[in-house]
């Protein structure tokens, strides 16, 4: 029995932009509405400092600066300017430092433009067939995810999340590294939600363990969520969902309790669902209002 995805507002063609794409709530399982209506916060700090004609100088943290521009996430970023790759009007940055559009910031050689704060990142999503590595390199020759996308000219496509060689589904790219790092750090816990077929099936006290938690060689791990989906013969399917992304957390969860995945396929990411019509191997671009509508959705979730 194959697993059952969430239905999205409108069907539409992959490869291409789409008109509306399916979101669903944090805290649910997907495919539920939401209520459109969500008020972005906003996003830069001001203070004061030395601009001219006494005006505020708006600055952000450079990590932040960086990763919007599109050169990797908030992390990578960090390690750059830790590195003494990255300076601030000639100086070598720190961490702790700031700038605003009149510093100019350079990464080795290369001057970063940032853009203004009316321009939107660019978001896609790919369905993810088995046999592909979320990666850039692979000494194995194996294909990989980025071979797929669109190619940029001044930025990079960041996967928001990895699936493993075996694993299928939802995969999100965007050349924001700030809004990757809003759906990938763990403190803000988004959700993640799987499809899972296993050999056998689980009974009622192995399903309560999984979802007060089992131990594995990292940690604590448990569901927040777990549903039979039913099956046939030896093979069953579950719904599950959790708030983290451990690596192979979800089949590392049912081998410690005896269990056999042999099918994994991730049908949500947060506030975005798996558009069922999505194939295998194809993306999607999400348009200017989805775009605003997701960056909403993250504002929203603290």
């Amino acid at each position: 029995m194959k697993p059952r995805l969430p239905k999205p507002a409108q069907p539409r063609k992959p490869g291409t932009r789409s008109p509306e794409s399916s979101f669903s709530p944090q805290g649910t399982p997907a495919g539920r509405s939401i209520k459109k209506k969500v008020s972005a916060a906003a996003g830069a700090n001001v203070s004061s400092g030395p601009a001219a004609a006494g005006a505020l100088a708006v600055t952000q943290k450079l990590q932040k600066l960086l990763a919007q521009a599109g050169l990797g996430s908030r992390r990578e970023m960090e390690e750059l300017i830790a590195d003494g790759q990255v300076t601030i009007n000639g100086k070598v940055a720190h961490i702790a430092d700031r700038a605003g559009p009149e510093d100019v910031v350079r990464v080795g050689k290369r001057v970063i433009h940032f853009r203004s704060g009316k321009r939107l990142p660019r978001v896609m999503l790919y369905h993810k067939p088995e046999g592909e590595i979320v990666s850039r390199g692979d000494p194995q020759a194996r294909p990989s995810v980025f071979d797929k996308l669109p190619q940029l000219r001044s930025s990079k496509w960041i996967a928001i999340g990895r699936l493993d060689y075996n694993t299928s589904g939802l995969l999100i790219f965007t050349t924001d590294g700030e809004l990757a790092n809003r759906l990938m750090h763990p403190r803000f816990e988004v959700e993640r939600e799987y499809a899972v077929r296993v050999m056998g099936r689980l009974t009622p006290e192995v399903a309560s363990k999984l979802t007060e938690g089992v131990e594995l060689e990292d940690g604590l791990a448990k569901f927040d969520y777990l549903s039979d989906e039913g099956g046939e013969g030896s093979n069953h399917w579950y719904r599950v969902i959790l708030k983290e992304g451990r690596n192979r957390e979800v089949r590392r969860m049912f081998e410690a309790v005896g269990m056999t995945v042999s099918r994994l396929m991730r049908v949500r990411f947060g506030p975005i669902n798996l558009p069922p019509r999505l194939k295998r191997g194809k993306w999607l671009e999400l348009d200017e209002v989805e775009i605003k509508r997701l960056l909403a959705l993250v504002s929203a979730n603290p």
